[in-house]
């Protein structure tokens, strides 16, 4: 099987029966899949009357995006993994653009499309735009949108470019570099999984790139909304993580302090602007991030040992919230290319 298109649910009913129509119409030469993460709902119901070529995986319990997805794409062998979020409207030859790239460069990794925004179909959306990208302090941003600020697409993000990181919205992997990596963290169970899988590729010298002509509108908020302190929670503490994990810059220390510090700044802007829920997710997040640190630098150790020729292209050197609250650098083509890192990749 050359692709797999794998969409991972849960209680997600009405985004299949809304969404699922696009995937079929449009996925041409590749399988179909939904694995469902133990819903309570009718999901299968739906899948098996109104969509019977589309293949189910039924796990017994919600094992969250991260553990899902490991348990499914472990059923499923493709040549490439096709990670496509329920609530996604797919274009016509949304895959082919990407595919026949990853064909030609066995270096590149993983790809992923131009993601706009389903309620606002001329904007960028937030969970991953024109490609992923990570500052010095690991603050991830997008081409396209940076904080909550997401650009109008008038074109100025249609050329193909290599990225940091790929969104788990609509992410194109090769399931022999999926597997080198051993998969997603399931410690993170929701939540900047895919930045963590893309900087453990690159840390093993692969390519990711964004394909612009390729396009995929995106709802968003499917299963967590922005409003919801859960979700707070788990960026906070996923970053913290995958930083340790995957930074293995002499100065790392350093950075991660001030790192930390930047968070403290963000719960007291959280509190006066989301609520104290918010505010006590930021919290939460240290103290379990303190709680697990040796086994977060067990992981680090293990990974460092593996790194062979990082690919650090896609990393921004400056800070992004300097930029954006002190500059007032409020779009993508703002930033310095000069603070952009840029290196020949790995052939």
């Amino acid at each position: 099987m050359r692709a797999a298109v794998v969409i991972l649910n849960y209680n997600g009913e009405d985004h299949l029966a809304t969404f699922l129509p696009s995937v079929v119409e449009h996925s041409q030469g590749a399988s179909i899949f939904v694995a469902d993460n133990g819903s309570s709902d009718d999901s299968l119901k739906l899948i098996s009357k109104q969509f019977p070529n589309v293949q189910t995986i039924a796990l017994d319990k919600n094992y969250g995006f991260a553990g899902g997805y490991n348990r499914a794409l472990n059923q499923i062998d493709a040549e490439y993994y096709v990670i496509l979020n329920s609530d996604c409207q797919v274009t016509a030859n949304y895959l082919e653009p990407i595919l026949s790239k990853l064909d030609k460069d066995p270096a590149i990794a993983a790809a992923q499309p131009k993601i706009l925004n389903y309620k606002k179909l001329d904007h960028f959306e937030y969970a991953g735009a024109a490609g992923g990208f990570i500052d010095k302090y690991g603050y991830p941003f997008c081409r396209g949108r940076l904080f909550d600020n997401c650009e109008r697409d008038i074109g100025q993000h249609n050329d193909d470019r290599e990225i940091f990181w790929a969104t788990g919205a609509c992410l194109v992997v090769r399931s022999s570099a999926f597997k080198e990596v051993e998969g997603f963290d399931e410690d993170l169970f929701a939540h900047m999984e895919e930045i963590d899988l893309c900087w453990r590729l690159k840390n093993e010298g692969y390519s990711i790139y964004c394909y612009p002509q390729s396009t995929v509108y995106h709802m968003g908020g499917g299963t967590l909304s922005a409003q919801n302190s859960f979700k707070t929670y788990l960026n906070f503490r996923n970053n913290l993580a995958i930083i340790v994990k995957n930074d293995y810059a002499k100065n790392y220390r350093k950075r991660l302090f001030i790192r930390m510090v930047m968070d403290g700044l963000a719960a007291g802007h959280f509190l006066l602007s989301r609520g104290f829920s918010h505010f006590i997710a930021i919290l939460r997040a240290h103290f379990h991030f303190y709680g697990h640190l040796p086994k977060i630098l067990e992981k680090r150790r293990h990974w460092k040992e593996k790194a062979t020729s990082p690919n650090k292209s896609g990393m921004y050197k400056n800070s992004i919230a300097k930029d954006y609250f002190q500059y007032k650098r409020k779009v993508f083509s703002a930033l310095p290319s000069r603070g952009f890192i840029r290196q020949d990749r790995k052939s």
